[in-house]
């Protein structure tokens, strides 16, 4: 038995260097914009300007704006500044857009032999924001 020689595509120079130059252009663009570290609910949470994210639920109404006081690192075009541990000064300016639930968990208990079994759901109560502005010292950083 005779094998035919599989054909493989080829690719030239230039596409290899236009798909690294893009990947390279993206990057760049992801780490030139300005962001800050915040702790929200037990938790840290990385954010942008004009972004949205989902928080644990918030008592706030939808449309109201809440500012984060505790911010543990900016970073903008001239540098990074790390808190010991919250910076002085620096707030994050959030709008609150809708209170929703997360998806939902099931958990389900079994022991084997004993002819025990519990099954339980659980969503996630959650609020969603937009990032309005990240100030630091009463300037607005983006």
């Amino acid at each position: 038995m005779s094998e035919s020689p599989a054909t493989t595509p080829t690719v030239t120079d230039s596409s290899v260097a236009a798909a690294s130059v893009a990947a390279a252009s993206a990057a760049a663009a992801s780490t030139t914009g300005a962001y800050a570290i915040v702790e929200a609910s037990g938790q840290q949470f990385w954010l942008q300007s004009d972004r949205y994210l989902d928080l644990d639920r918030i008592a706030a109404a939808e449309g109201e704006t809440v500012v984060l006081d505790n911010v543990l690192l900016v970073k903008t075009a001239s540098g990074t500044t790390v808190g010991q541990p919250y910076i002085t000064g620096a707030t994050v300016e959030l709008k609150v857009m809708a209170h929703r639930r997360g998806p939902k968990i099931i958990i389900y208990k079994m022991r084997p032999k004993k002819k025990t079994r519990r099954k339980n759901g659980h969503r996630q109560e959650l609020t969603r924001v937009m990032v309005q502005s990240i100030t630091v010292g009463g300037k607005p950083i983006s």
